[in-house]
């Protein structure tokens, strides 16, 4: 187990490493985006998604082959105010249906041609020894944040940093576009928590049901966030203090992936609003983050939205999901292939012999 001393080494040097997209790139796309046959911006989005990934990747004609969807599964002492449908022994059972290749993460990664990293970030669990399950364990689920902070901030820097050294593992085997997605049952509240403590907005605004929950069960969670809040005061210009306080391992070890996956200039598809908090925890302690980012679809829950803006994103669906795993993230990789797709494979208007305007 790394030192904190290491850990935090880790993250200053990873966040050094990060820098602009590059310009050159960008524009050698954004050319050849003219040149082909269609009118000028007729692809929309996906024109401007391929001149991102080329001002990521550093090239003009980016490629998208190498996916990974990184889900990292954790539970929850919140869970104890009563704020989700489910037990949390859930968490673990969930992370034993995703090796076995059954759950809808699953189903759409084979869809889109994409790897599964399943990762323990902290299952309140001893998951039998299995191939297909990374161990990253910092604890057996946080504390309940109600009664104090959900972990210590030194835990917190290691589950960045555990998550980062899970990315660069991966990274070494091959990958030119990652997805965050996530398990833990209640993560929705230190989700809510999190993002109200980092965009200032009241805890109403940002909280949703979850996996569904009823009145009571709402009115409990909405009540759960705001005295964990009360309680802990995490600093909204200290996004690690807010992690520690009122976050979730998972919602570390998703930071450090899309902090990794920015220093090493892959574009990272986030999913839902479990991965869209642990963005904002990422964006506030590096900025240029954001470059690096595609949000890969608008979650249900209202706090996903709010995070979104934040960041300034824009989504590339709405289908009106809430499951987490990464499963919008899956969808969105397959529009990112295919903008790339486009900017490489179309002919340009003098290749085809097509007549450009007048």
């Amino acid at each position: 187990m790394p030192t904190v001393e290491s850990a935090m080494h880790k993250l200053d040097e990873t966040r050094r490493r990060i820098g602009a997209l590059d310009e050159a790139a960008m524009s050698a796309a954004k050319e050849r985006q003219a040149a082909l046959t269609k009118p000028p911006g007729s692809l929309g989005r996906l024109e401007e998604l391929s001149i991102q990934m080329a001002g990521i990747q550093g090239t003009a004609r980016p490629a998208v082959s190498a996916k990974v969807i990184f889900t990292m599964a954790g539970d929850h002492g919140v869970v104890q105010e009563g704020v989700s449908a489910y037990p949390q022994a859930v968490t673990a059972q969930m992370v034993r249906n995703f090796v076995r290749g059954g759950a809808a993460i699953n189903v759409l990664a084979r869809h889109a041609g994409a790897r599964v990293v399943v990762v323990d970030m902290g299952v309140a669990a001893d998951l039998e020894p299995d191939p297909g399950i990374v161990v990253q364990k910092i604890g057996r689920g946080t504390r309940n944040l109600v009664q104090g902070p959900a972990m210590s901030r030194d835990e917190a820097i290691r589950s960045i940093e555990a998550g980062m050294g899970v990315f660069e593992a991966e990274l070494a085997k091959g990958m030119d576009i990652a997805a965050t997605g996530d398990m833990g049952i209640g993560n929705t509240t230190p989700s809510a928590a999190v993002t109200a403590a980092l965009t200032g907005l009241p805890v109403e605004t940002v909280t949703g049901r979850g996996t569904g929950i009823d009145d009571a069960r709402f009115a409990a969670k909405v009540r759960a966030i705001a005295e964990g809040l009360a309680v802990n005061r995490p600093d909204p210009t200290d996004s690690l203090d807010v992690l520690a306080k009122v976050g979730g391992f998972e919602i570390g070890g998703i930071a450090g992936v899309i902090l990794a996956g920015a220093a090493h200039r892959v574009a990272v598809v986030i999913d839902g609003f479990v991965s869209g908090a642990a963005a904002l925890v990422a964006t506030v302690l590096e900025p240029r983050v954001r470059q690096f980012l595609i949000a890969g679809h608008m979650s249900t829950e209202p706090g996903h939205r709010v995070a979104l803006e934040q960041m300034g994103l824009t989504p590339l669906l709405d289908l009106g999901m809430r499951l987490g795993e990464g499963t919008g993230a899956a969808l969105a990789m397959g529009i990112v292939e295919a903008a790339v797709g486009a900017l490489n494979g179309m002919a340009t208007f003098s290749e085809a012999g097509v007549s450009e305007t007048l």
